[in-house]
């Protein structure tokens, strides 16, 4: 199947260096397309750290079929078809990828493998498809993982990098009725798990925090700074959801209770009560990147990421996730 208007030059030269076997201008070649190809490898897996190993396993997979690529789609569509496909294998050998049951009344399910996505790893210039805040989001990746694997793959290719039904059908081996059925079924599930949310992904999309986003994510670093327990819970809403990742145990519950049950866990009680804190982005959300100094160290050591879901000026959801040992996040290691 050939992908019309988009093969050209790269295709052209593409050949030339697979039949010459030159494997320095290959991965030239291909380099150019691993920031949108983690992207999608994330979408798939949640977990950012498999995310890149998968996008690895798709440039080694791609060298060693390299004499598959014949020019009928284009470069990028076939590293799309590897990486999707090196992403179920993964999935198909890890059966501790799976949402589990929170314990909550509303029989709702924690993603304890999700991690956070670095926006300074996002491509460059991005396609609107590929990144679009609405589809990068934590709950958007959260709700995907709900999906079977290959129910997940249909998803992603059809209405998030926007394929044919017959480009995604050729890509997963499936037959082109399958992935309709599929994809039907993957927006039932995507309506249930994303109730009240935008799910039109292939639409134009907002890229950045909006004014109130950045003034919540400032006024949340002054009250933890401050240890202002009365200010960091008015920025609260009283249905407030939290989860610290990768512990199990997401809560609901009111603005005083979410400060009481972390005070009672320790939180801005003595040895947890100097934090210096900056204001970042993950996922394309606004995040506080939380530093504590412990009695008797001189530095503020990175501690936590928090990452805010802000509704009307207040915090809705707040995911927490263990921040040390993770330079990836390219954060600095102390304040």
């Amino acid at each position: 199947m050939t992908d019309a208007g988009a093969l050209g030059a790269d295709e052209d030269t593409f050949i030339a260096v697979v039949r010459s076997g030159d494997a320095a201008r290959f991965a030239l070649l291909t380099e150019r397309h691993r920031r949108e190809l983690q992207v999608h490898c994330y979408r798939m897996l949640a977990n950012y750290e498999d995310a890149l190993d998968m996008t690895q396993e798709t440039f080694l997979r791609a060298w060693h079929k390299r004499e598959s690529f014949k020019g009928h789609a284009a470069l990028r569509t076939w590293l799309y078809r590897i990486a999707t496909n090196a992403c179920l294998d993964f999935l198909e050998q890890r059966r501790d990828r799976t949402p589990v049951p929170s314990g909550l009344p509303d029989s709702s399910s924690e993603v304890l493998y999700l991690q956070p996505y670095p926006d300074r790893m996002l491509p460059e210039d991005p396609q609107e498809s590929v990144v679009a805040r609405e589809t990068i989001e934590l709950a958007f990746i959260a709700a995907v993982q709900h999906l079977p694997p290959r129910q997940r793959a249909v998803f992603i290719l059809r209405d998030v990098v926007g394929w044919p039904a017959p480009k995604a059908a050729e890509a997963l081996g499936l037959t082109v009725a399958s992935v309709t059925s599929a994809l039907q079924r993957a927006r039932v599930t995507m309506r249930e798990q994303l109730p009240g949310r935008r799910l039109d992904w292939r639409s134009p999309a907002a890229h950045e925090l909006s004014h109130d986003e950045r003034g919540v994510v400032h006024s949340y670093i002054d009250a933890h700074e401050r240890n202002d327990l009365d200010g960091l819970m008015s920025l609260l809403r009283d249905d407030l959801r939290f989860v610290m990742l990768p512990e199990a145990g997401t809560s609901t519950g009111t603005a005083k209770d979410a400060v009481d049950g972390w005070v009672s866990g320790g939180l801005f009680q003595p040895g947890h009560d100097d934090w210096r804190c900056i204001a970042t982005t993950v996922n394309r959300m606004p995040a506080a990147a939380l530093y504590r100094r412990a009695p008797g160290d001189p530095a503020h050591r990175l501690y936590t990421l928090a990452v805010l879901h802000i509704v009307d000026g207040k915090i809705a959801e707040l995911t927490g996730f263990d921040a040390t040992g993770k330079p990836w996040l390219g954060l600095p290691p102390t304040l």
